[in-house]
């Protein structure tokens, strides 16, 4: 069983730059593939992006594709999130999850997930 624990959110304003973690303990993230999800107010959760076990195959959603970046560092048990030109719509609870399997593929379904953590805030100011 492997935990998870984000960190790096904040206050940023609209265009600026953030960059979350996703440190896990327990176990090594050598064989589970990380996803990064968001929740805002009212909104349902949306996955973002993942990085497959071995960081051969990432994915990205429409809505941060081309602004957001996501790699892995197995070396050091973390997972990041690196975010640019920040909008309002970016504001949102996010969360990175962990799914066992030597997998080939990441997906960006919630039910995929195994393991999550408890989430940093993101709030982009216009």
């Amino acid at each position: 069983q492997v935990q998870l624990v984000e960190s790096g959110g904040g206050l940023v304003q609209a265009g600026g730059s953030l960059r979350l973690s996703c440190a896990a303990s327990g176990s090594t993230l050598d064989y589970y593939s990380i996803g990064w999800f968001r929740q805002a107010p009212g909104k349902e959760r949306e996955g973002i992006s993942c990085i497959s076990s071995r960081g051969g195959n990432t994915v990205y959603s429409t809505s941060v594709k081309g602004r957001f970046t996501i790699s892995r560092d197995n070396a050091k048990n973390t997972v990041y999130l690196q975010m640019d030109r920040l909008k309002p719509e970016d504001t949102a609870v996010y969360s990175c999850a962990a799914n066992y399997g030597l997998y080939s593929l990441c997906m960006l379904l919630p039910s995929e997930y195994d393991y999550w953590g408890q989430g940093t805030q993101v709030t982009v100011s216009s």
